[in-house]
């Protein structure tokens, strides 16, 4: 049994069919084995648990012209009207590029991940050097768009330009909760329907599971609206 588990309760469920399913051995854990549990698993076991997170890269330029960009799996939609999107800042215990340029400039882009750029987005998670382009590091193409104060993905095929409305430090875990607006879309017109949908399936989009797994996306169905 892999050693990051510590005393772990187990339980065997009994199928509903047995003809159609083994028994089914649960974990059950209560607050005191969730504390138990191994730094690096507890991070890998807990961050799986809510179930798949986009995958976005943040791009961020400082003051001195220094890039910067990184992956994220924590953005989230907050309002259509106006267009407002959150996203979650690891603990500012070390040096966080991202936060820092976006405090700085008010401004960043939101770049979606897709198939073809998902392990060199990956790797933007290592720690480079503030004077280390992340895109030069992982080669991707840094694209600029006039009148705005931070560069895009050129591989991504949905690209955000935010503005930063709102900064909130969450003292539950020394996190940071930034809130931005969407002030520039970039888009392919093909993946956009007569309705607004966007179908993000066409174009490859990736979702990742934990830290470190990455998932192709396929469209099952749209349902109507629900009523009672």
């Amino acid at each position: 049994m892999f050693n990051g588990r510590a005393a772990i309760n187990y339980f065997t469920l009994s199928p509903v069919n047995a003809d159609s399913f083994k028994n089914i051995i649960n974990m059950l854990l209560k607050k005191e084995e969730i504390e138990l549990l191994d730094n690096r698993y507890r991070a890998l076991f807990i961050n799986a648990l809510s179930g798949f997170k986009n995958a976005n890269l943040i791009a961020t330029c400082d003051s001195k012209n220094n890039s910067n960009l990184a992956i994220f799996t924590s953005v989230f939609h907050i309002g259509s009207h106006p267009p407002l999107l959150g996203m979650i800042v690891r603990p500012h215990s070390v040096a966080r590029h991202t936060l820092e340029n976006i405090l700085e400039t008010k401004h960043y882009s939101i770049n979606q991940v897709n198939e073809a750029i998902y392990q060199q987005a990956h790797q933007t998670s290592a720690r480079y050097a503030r004077q280390r382009s992340e895109f030069e590091a992982v080669a991707l193409t840094e694209q600029w768009q006039p009148d705005f104060a931070a560069p895009f993905v050129a591989e991504s095929h949905i690209q955000l330009g935010m503005e930063l409305r709102e900064h909130h430090h969450l003292t539950i875990n020394n996190t940071d909760m930034i809130i931005g607006e969407i002030t520039y879309i970039n888009i392919e017109d093909d993946i956009v329907e007569e309705d607004g949908y966007v179908a993000i399936e066409r174009i490859k989009s990736v979702v990742v599971s934990s830290l470190d797994s990455y998932h192709g996306t396929h469209l099952l169905s749209r349902l109507t609206y629900a009523k009672a």
